[in-house]
């Protein structure tokens, strides 16, 4: 009669205090759940031994939802020795498992005649097995996880009073390496409800951290582990470099220490945890940027998720050109274009282009044709002309072309070109002029784009004879000073004298020209140790004279210079780079 009165006590209690426990309840989002004996409304049909041991009851929540407990409460007799085993229980992929208990334990003290025979513990077992191995429960497989107690228990005035105390333990099992496990519980004398039982592992929930995807990760096995995961970068992302993905989850299931991200790739830029497209009309040219720009002018893109713009008809990108400059075209034609003849020299000027294509880069290159008196066909000039300063990359706006055949047709065709002139497949706009060499005296015209002008034959004077005697004066490292006799027959007042020399192993292709007045000059800013050809014409109104015989003239090396006279001079260079010199008699 007295242990069925104080059955009653603990059936009412636990019955309450299912209803207490159960309101305002959730799961915690890193925790994923193996068992919770709350959440089954049928039978537990739990293991029991002694089957008159631990008994299962059912009660009901705030909402009358049946919750199914168990209970034990064999405090008047001693030894005694109750076993509740649960169902087997897989485990997943966890090697960590945390038990959570809530439940409720009377005061010994409150209860007469137990004194010897009631106790206020009870012991929390577990055995692991990789399948069911049925309903007998071996006691000797099963490794103790501790012994639970109550931090407060309740007494007959507790009831009355309807104070309830629910006691909240959490235990952890691990490290598991098999497929399953059984809890048990073991009664020793306790008056105990066992209210809930929950078991579960804790793990990392996908997430998408700088545009990476981390997946769903389960704790490590030890308390302070951290488990690394490499991310995979979302749609249209890539890895930035040298700089992968990757966070630690944590054994509370916490994801720490994010290093490395994912960024869009071209054409897409970042919208929230995604990588949207580029629109119609917007590029982005490499994952480094961070935004979508719109296409620059002259260029367009009619497609979604572009990485670059194409250009409009008639409009270009030169290789060079980076992806946000505006798409340009060749320029125009030079304008202005006048010459000026000195016998079979031409020199040729011009303006700028009216439209230089949209870029800064303009040069301009002269085409020059010799042609026939009576077909009027054209032939390249050829490489016995020579250009000044040169044939193409003109960056200022003439040139003046030399050695040019007496008394013969020449056409002109200058040409301003950019970064994209060679790119383009429409015709080439060039400013031409046709002339004639071997005119009496200077004369200067204007040519405009396409015009086709010729300078016709005045009252003839002959040019000066060829320049004799020309002979090297002084020899030093980086200079040559020459000297000369006038012209046999100058046939004019000789207003200049021109020098052409140049390094014998070029042959011409690349030279220069010195000019002076006098019948002596020193041609500086030469190459040490190298041998130079030299020749030297006259000039009159008349125009140029032939080229003096060639004269090869060796410098000399770094240590010492030599001059007619006998001097040897050797020069010396600090580091400030002032030169002097020392000589010897």
């Amino acid at each position: 009669m007295v242990f069925q009165t104080r059955l009653s006590w603990i059936i009412l209690c636990c019955i309450w205090l299912l209803r207490f426990a159960h309101t305002g309840e959730a799961q915690a989002a890193k925790e994923v759940i193996l068992l919770d004996s709350k959440a089954q409304q049928t039978e537990l049909e739990w293991i029991s031994s002694p089957p008159n041991g631990w008994e299962e009851i059912s009660g009901l929540d705030e909402n009358y939802t049946p919750i199914r407990t168990y209970q034990v409460c064999q405090v008047m007799e001693p030894n005694q020795n109750n076993w509740l085993r649960t169902n087997w229980i897989a485990k997943g992929n966890a090697q960590r498992i945390f038990v959570e208990l809530k439940f409720t334990l009377r005061d010994c003290n409150s209860l007469p005649g137990v004194l010897g025979t009631c106790k206020e513990t009870f012991n929390l077992h577990y055995y692991e097995t990789d399948y069911d191995t049925g309903r007998s429960i071996r006691e000797n497989l099963y490794v103790k996880i501790d012994t639970i107690a109550a931090d407060e228990s309740f007494t007959q005035g507790d009831l009355g009073e309807r104070k309830m105390k629910l006691n909240t333990e959490v235990r952890e099992i691990g490290p598991l390496s098999k497929k399953g496990f059984y809890l048990a519980f073991q009664d020793v004398g306790a008056c105990i409800a066992l209210v809930s039982v929950k078991v579960y592992y804790k793990k990392c929930w996908s997430i998408i951290e700088n545009l990476a995807i981390f997946p769903d990760t389960v704790t490590g096995s030890e308390f302070s582990s951290l488990v690394e995961v490499r991310g995979t970068c979302v749609s249209s992302a890539e890895e930035e470099a040298e700089n992968s993905p990757r966070m630690h989850c944590s054994a509370e299931g916490e994801w720490l220490v994010p290093i490395g991200k994912c960024i869009c790739k071209a054409g897409f830029q970042q919208k929230g945890d995604t990588c949207e497209p580029c629109g119609r009309g917007f590029y982005k040219s490499s994952s480094q940027d961070l935004q979508c720009s719109r296409c620059p002018m002259h260029s367009f893109s009619d497609r979604e998720g572009s990485s670059r713009c194409d250009c409009e008809d008639s409009y270009y990108r030169a290789p060079t050109d980076p992806p946000y400059v505006a798409c340009t075209r060749p320029p125009s034609a030079p304008q202005n274009l006048i010459f000026n003849i000195n016998q079979t020299t031409v020199s040729l000027e011009w303006s700028p282009p009216a439209d230089n294509g949209g870029r800064n880069d303009v040069t301009y290159r002269v085409l020059c044709k010799r042609c026939s008196w009576e077909q009027g066909e054209c032939v390249p000039c050829g490489s016995n002309v020579g250009y000044m300063p040169q044939q193409t990359g003109l960056v200022d706006n003439y040139v003046t072309v030399m050695d040019l055949l007496a008394h013969a047709n020449y056409t002109f065709e200058v040409e301003a070109v950019n970064g994209v002139s060679d790119l383009s497949r429409s015709q080439r706009l060039f400013a031409a002029v046709t002339v004639t060499t071997g005119q009496a005296a200077k004369t200067k015209n204007m040519a405009t784009s396409g015009s086709q002008n010729s300078a016709g034959s005045q009252s003839r004077k002959t040019a000066p004879s060829q320049v004799s005697g020309v002979m090297k004066e002084k020899v030093l490292q980086r200079s040559v000073e020459l000297s000369w006799q006038e012209p046999e027959h100058p046939n004019g007042v000789i207003t200049e004298y021109e020098i052409k020399y140049y390094e014998k192993d070029q042959r011409e292709r690349t030279y220069s020209t010195v000019k002076t007045r006098a019948t002596s000059a020193s041609v500086n800013n030469l190459k040490p140790g190298t041998v130079y050809v030299f020749q030297i014409r006259a000039f009159t109104a008349a125009g140029y004279g032939n080229y003096s015989p060639r004269l090869d003239v060796a410098t000399l090396e770094e240590a010492t210079a030599y001059s007619d006279q006998g001097e040897v001079k050797t020069n010396v260079e600090d580091i400030s780079g002032v030169s002097y010199q020392l000589s010897s008699d």
